[in-house]
């Protein structure tokens, strides 16, 4: 027993010992540290400016809407430059954006107006980086250690989303919020220094060609070579799979998760807001653990039957929900879906990154996004809508997709093999 924790714990550790890991790792939480402090920068000085939720509203949406629009084109000049050079200028960027915006607050000249542009540039610019940041790490370790390194980033990037806007708000309450600025910048500039320094590793020898991307990359325009990403992405069932499973997961996440902790926690748990924090508490929890258990666990699980289990695991879970009455019920079995939800995710992302082409990566991991950013809104308004006659109609609706999701997976052999 002790030996296998011993070896569990090396293989969770093994990438960590890897100068360029450490710095994407380092790199990564900064960035993450910097969107918390960025939220409740924008949020704190527009409301202090206008005392308008609904300026706030359009501010958020200026951030949003720009970084959805923008994913695809980020995703393929990912595939085409490097993914550490546009996550290096792409962190210098924001910096020197958010130093910017912080000066102008201290000096008293920022407008809302000046805000929504402020905001429409960091999502345009964070556009370029996020699909950069999860398709650089097959260059930075080799593939045995992609499960136990996508684990440890992981749950970084889960501490830094809490971090980040609890250290922002702490700086806005000690000082006032064009401070927090001027201190996103300074994380942002040391995330560009990391990666700027990482060393990625050398390749064996050329890329095998991409179908529905013969030709190379620089030959191609870049709607070319985003149509070429969305080909690749949906002629592949494999693939094709691993999209329509996020986008279920999002939808019954998206919705369930906000709307419905609420409401869960006021109307059927009689709780406050101390009860939709151990909710949330008890969700980020459990995906942390899965993922822990999930990057130490050896070998290479059956993908395809992973993730039909995570489906059900959730169907099971979600549906409990609209049934439970007690507090200490419901806490249980959101924990347990977070674990699912943090195992399954380490093995599917890694399978991402080990299967699929190195010269098309980014373009279908920016897919993966775009469905993302398009199902999310959909859910909230949808479960909003429901949770007006109650949470049971809303949370048997996101049982029965992720049921159906999950025997739809289990009906294709291609899918049931993946490994």
């Amino acid at each position: 027993m002790a030996s296998t924790l011993v070896d569990a714990r090396s293989r969770l550790s093994a990438p960590a010992r890897l100068p360029s890991f450490r710095l994407l790792w380092l790199g990564q939480s900064l960035s993450l540290l910097g969107d918390g402090f960025s939220y409740i920068a924008f949020s704190w000085i527009t409301l202090g400016l206008t005392q308008s939720t609904l300026a706030l509203g359009y501010v958020l949406a200026f951030q949003a809407v720009p970084r959805a629009l923008l994913t695809l084109v980020g995703g393929s000049l990912s595939d085409t430059w490097s993914s550490r050079t546009l996550m290096t200028l792409s962190s210098w960027a924001r910096a020197v954006l958010m130093a910017a915006v912080g000066l102008a607050g201290l000096a008293g000249s920022l407008t809302v107006w000046m805000l929504c542009c402020a905001a429409a540039a960091f999502g345009a610019v964070d556009a370029f980086f996020q699909p950069a940041r999860a398709s650089i790490l097959p260059s930075v370790v080799d593939k045995e250690q992609l499960a136990p390194a996508n684990a440890l980033l992981a749950v970084a990037a889960k501490v830094s989303a809490v971090l980040g806007p609890a250290v922002g708000g702490m700086v806005v309450a000690f000082s006032n919020a064009p401070v927090a600025f001027l201190v996103d910048g300074v994380c942002f500039a040391l995330c560009g220094l990391c990666v700027a320094r990482i060393r990625p590793l050398p390749r064996p020898g050329p890329d095998a060609p991409v179908a529905g991307a013969a030709a190379p990359a620089a030959a191609l325009s870049l709607g070319a070579r985003i149509r070429a990403g969305l080909r690749y992405a949906f002629e592949d069932p494999r693939i094709r799979t691993i999209l329509a499973v996020d986008a279920a997961v999002t939808f019954c996440q998206a919705g369930p998760f906000t709307v419905g902790f609420a409401s869960l926690a006021k109307v059927d748990l009689h709780g406050g807001s101390t009860t939709l924090g151990l909710l949330n508490g008890a969700l980020a929890g459990g995906a942390m653990l899965g993922t822990l258990v999930g990057g130490a666990v050896s070998g290479r699980p059956r993908i395809g039957l992973l993730i039909a289990a995570l489906a059900g695991w959730l169907a099971i879970g979600t549906g409990l929900l609209g049934l439970i009455g007690s507090t200490a019920g419901a806490l249980a079995t959101v924990l347990a879906m977070g674990f699912g939800m943090g195992f399954q995710g380490v093995f599917g992302l890694s399978w991402i990154q080990r299967t699929i082409d190195g010269s098309v990566l980014s373009r279908v991991i920016s897919v993966d996004m775009v469905i993302g950013y398009a199902v999310a809104p959909l859910s909230l308004i949808v479960c909003g809508a429901m949770a007006q006659s109650g949470t049971g109609p809303m949370f048997a609706l996101s049982a029965a997709v992720l049921a159906v999701t999950a025997i739809g997976i289990l009906g294709s052999r291609t899918v049931r093999e993946m490994r």
